[in-house]
Formats: structure tokens, sequence, C-alpha cells
């Protein structure tokens, strides 16, 4: 009797069953695929032809089964992207790098695009042969519009708060300016009296020469604010820097403030303009004075610090010089934080400041490639950083010369070209040059300039031009002389200019404006600097 092994028996049962549980399988992925109506889902051939087709393709591409499968799925591509070899390249970078992923526009069967997040996979047999492609498209186009919607509404928000900021501005600088016009107006008005004693003229003469200064200030504070004002930097020590400002400060605060200082000599050198760094450290220190009406304590220090904090991200890598401005006055309410620095905000009363003090420092601080933060705790005080970028040694090198003090004596007789486009600052200047002895040529525009020197170069000793000018401004027109008479001196001279503000003044000489008679008069007797 022949006794069969219970293997060879029930193997072909062990085979059926699991043929019955994959073909379940595949009919319950089939199921699931078949239900999905959000997303179109369907297999590619290895050549790119639609193997199959779902209802969440057919709602979202407009075919049927029967009008697609078959097709080259590149009519899904706009003819822009079957142009440029789209589909093709999609298909070799999943079939390289196992998927590929993009977010772009598609077609549909009618001819309308819409927003497609598409998801590409290559299918391969166990020996890893390529069977064709898995393709996945969802219809983003509402999460797209609605981006795109919220960005337009931050983009109205943050331009309404541009709009709010220069209004603010304006008003602020209208404020201002008409404050130190009704001094020069009146001041101007009492010197027309003819009867006016000469004390009283004198007067009436200085609180015109002060106000002009003062909204010089007003204009160059601005300036640092926008960050457009050109920096004259230096290499100081900023240790020694803040010692000679020691007796300055204890004036300013008064014998109420309690000063101490705690300057490290390590604290390093910087690169910046000192003028402007010494303003930034009195701007602070006089908001500090303001916050302790009381009195109260002030700490200055300065130390090395090996990172920065900065407004948004990761600190910066230092070093730094980091000097600090601690007072134990009324604080800062925190919803105020964050308009501290733009111009024209204050927390003083009406008339008590303009608002400029802190935007200057911020404005420094930027502009010299540095952080500023500020801790402050309504009640207990505030405390003031700044992070300055050190140099990588000690040394401590000026940049420049010092301008030499006017004295009495009047400058060398020359011949100048002045080129300036304005009337009214061109006769002015006119006036103002032949009245230190000199002969003026002026002309309005650079090619007026270049003209006037070709037919006569010999006839001029200095051109002294404007910057901002229709046509070619200033440092072009510089740059024009110096190639073709390389001996000529040239100053610059501009109230502001972008050009100045983002790129220096090239080498050329510049004054500034409002320039006085003091000032034309050191530049006149300034030798040429190159």
């Amino acid at each position: 009797m022949t006794i069969h092994g219970e293997d060879e028996d029930t193997r072909p049962d062990e085979d059926a069953g699991a043929e019955r549980v994959l073909e379940e399988s595949a009919q319950q992925f089939r199921m699931l695929v078949q239900s999905v109506h959000d997303y179109a889902i369907f297999m590619l051939d290895p050549d790119g032809y639609v193997a199959n087709w779902n209802p969440g393709a057919a709602r979202i591409k407009g075919y049927k089964a029967d009008e697609i499968v078959g097709r080259h799925f590149s009519c899904f591509y706009t003819e822009e992207d079957r142009a440029r070899g789209e589909p093709a390249r999609a298909l070799a970078k999943a079939r390289d790098e196992g998927k590929y992923e993009y977010e772009g526009l598609r077609q549909r069967k009618d001819g309308s695009q819409f927003w497609a997040s598409v998801v590409i996979d290559p299918i391969r047999d166990d020996e890893g042969r390529l069977l064709g492609f898995a393709k996945i498209t969802r219809d983003v186009t509402e999460r797209r519009r609605a981006q795109e919607e919220l960005e337009r509404a931050r983009e109205a928000l943050a331009q309404a708060q541009k709009l709010e900021a220069v209004g603010r501005l304006t008003g602020g600088v209208a404020h201002d300016f008409n404050n130190m016009l009704t001094v020069i107006r009146a001041s101007i008005d009492m010197l027309r009296q003819p009867t006016l004693p000469e004390a009283k003229r004198e007067r009436y003469l200085t609180a015109i020469a002060d106000t002009a200064d003062r909204a010089a200030r007003l204009t160059g504070q601005l300036l640092v604010f926008a960050r457009r004002q050109p920096f004259h930097n230096e290499i100081f020590s900023v240790a020694e820097r803040l010692e000679r400002l020691k007796q300055i400060i204890r004036t300013t605060l008064g014998s109420r403030v309690h000063l101490t200082f705690d300057l490290s000599p390590d604290s390093g050198t910087v690169l910046a303009d000192p003028a402007q760094f010494e303003t930034a450290i009195l701007n602070m220190v006089i908001n500090a004075r303001d916050a302790m009406p009381k009195g109260g304590t002030l700490l200055v220090t300065a130390r090395r610090a090996a990172v920065a904090p900065t407004a948004s991200g990761p600190p910066a890598t230092g070093p730094y010089a980091a000097i600090s401005i601690a007072d134990s006055g009324t604080g800062i309410e925190p919803n105020a934080l964050s308009q501290i620095f733009e111009p024209f905000f204050t927390t003083k009363e009406v008339g008590k400041g303009t608002g400029l003090g802190l935007s200057q420092v911020y404005g420094f601080t930027r502009q010299s490639g540095g952080e500023i933060t500020v801790d402050s705790v309504p009640g207990r005080g505030t405390a003031f950083t700044l992070y300055l970028p050190l140099m990588a040694d000690d040394r401590v090198v000026s940049e420049r010369e010092e301008a030499p003090v006017a004295t009495t004596r009047p400058p060398a007789h020359q011949r100048i070209l002045l080129v300036e486009d304005n009337e009214d600052v061109g006769t002015f200047a006119t006036e103002l040059l032949r009245e230190l002895g000199q002969t003026v040529t002026w002309v309005r525009d650079a090619s007026a300039a270049l003209t006037a020197l070709a037919e006569s170069r010999d006839s001029f000793d200095l051109v002294f031009t404007d910057v901002v000018m229709p046509g070619d401004d200033g440092v072009t027109l510089a740059r024009d002389i110096r190639r073709r008479w390389p001996d000529l001196r040239i100053v610059l001279t501009s109230g502001y200019s972008h050009v100045l503000a983002e790129q220096g003044s090239h080498g050329f000489e510049l004054l500034g404006k409002p320039y006085s008679l003091d000032a034309l008069t050191v530049m006149l007797r300034q030798d040429a600097t190159g």
C-alpha cells in the first residue's frame, strides 16, 4: 500500500489559497483606488502612456477612462511645458532618483488650467526591471489661491503700515521744520527793523545760525535712520572713545543721576563714524535721563562679545564690541518696544522730544554692520546694547585727516568752475565764493562743465560740483574729469545722494550741504587730497 506524503497532497490547496489572498488584496486595492475622488491615481507604462484611470482622475482632469487610457500623459501638460520637454524630464527623474515631486500648472481636457501637486513613483519587479510608473495628482488650486490672497493681504497691511509711517514721518518733519522756520522768519523780520540795537541784531543772527545748524542735524538724523548717510569711518578704541565722553555724559545727566562706567580694556577697536558713535551714545543717555525724572542710576559698560543677538534668526557670529547703556528709570511698555526705533515715535510728552534719537541710534548701528537690542521692564529700567563688529587687530588708525580750523586768513585766489543745477544755491554759492576772493564760472550740468573745461582747461584750478543733477551726476562728472585732466582738483558737494550713501565718495573730496562760509574757507585752503 502506497502512502502519499501530506506535503504533496496539500501543496495545490495552499497555492490556491495564496492566490485567492493575493486576488482579494488586489481587489481591495482596486476598490480603494476607485473610491478616491480627491486624488487622480493612475498608472503609466514605462514610456508614459496611461494604463488605467480612477474616478478622481476623471473628476480632476476631465477625461473618462475610455478617452485617456492608451494616450501619453504629456497631454496633461501645458504647451510651454511640452515644448521644454518637461514630461520626459519628469519620468527620467522618477526613474533615476526614485521619485518626482512638483507643483505647477497642469491642463484639463477642456484646456483650462489648474494648480497641481504631482508625485510620480517608479514601479519595479523583484529583479528591478521597470514596469511603469504610479502617478498621483491633487488639485491644489484653492490652497494656492488662499495662499496668494494671504500674501496680498500681508502686502496690503505692510503698505498701510508704510503709509502710516510716512505720514508720521512727514508730520514730524513738518512740525520741527516749521518751528525752525518760525525762528528764522521772525529773526529776519526783526533784523529788517532800522532802529534795532546792535546787541539784538547779533542775537537774531546767532538765532538764525543756530537754527540752521539744528535743521542740518535733523536732516542728518533722518538720513542715518534711513541708512542713507555717507559715514566718515575711522578705526577707534571703544573704551577710549567712551572715556572721552565721560564728562559730557555727566553734564547731560545732571546731579540727580548716579553714573557708573565699567569699560573692559579688551573691548577692542571698531571701524565706524566716531561722530555718529558719540551722537548715538548721547542720544541713549538723554533717553535714559528723561526716563529718570526723579533721579536714578546709569551704567555704561563696554566688553567683548563672541556673538550678537539678531532681530530674527540665529545670533550673528562675532567678535563684537558690546556697548550697553542701562538705566533704572520708568522702563518701556511691551506694546511700545516694537516701535521705539521708528522716526518720530516717542513715549514722551508733546514738545519733550523729536522721536529721532533712537532712530539715529538704530540707523548708525545697522549702517555700521552691527546689531542693537533692548531689554526693558516697566518700572525697573531699560538697557540698550549696541553690537559693533570688531577689527581683526587693535590698531587705531584714522581713515582721514581732521579738517583744519578756519582762521581769519583769507584763502588764496583760485579760478573755480562751479557746477550746480539749483538756481538759488548756485547764486548763493557764487556770491560766497566771490566774497572769499575767488573767480567763479557757474554752469548748471555735467555737459556744460565738460564743455567749459575742454574749451579752456587752464582757466580753472578747482571744480566744485553738486552730486545730484539732471543728466550725469557729479560722481560721473568727477570721474570723467579725473580721466581727462588728472591734475585738476575736484570737490563734491551734496545734501543727500543715494550714490554717495551706497558707494561712498569714490576717493573725491566731499563738502556736505548745507555749507557755511567757514566750511568753504577751509575747503579752499586744503591742498588736493586726490
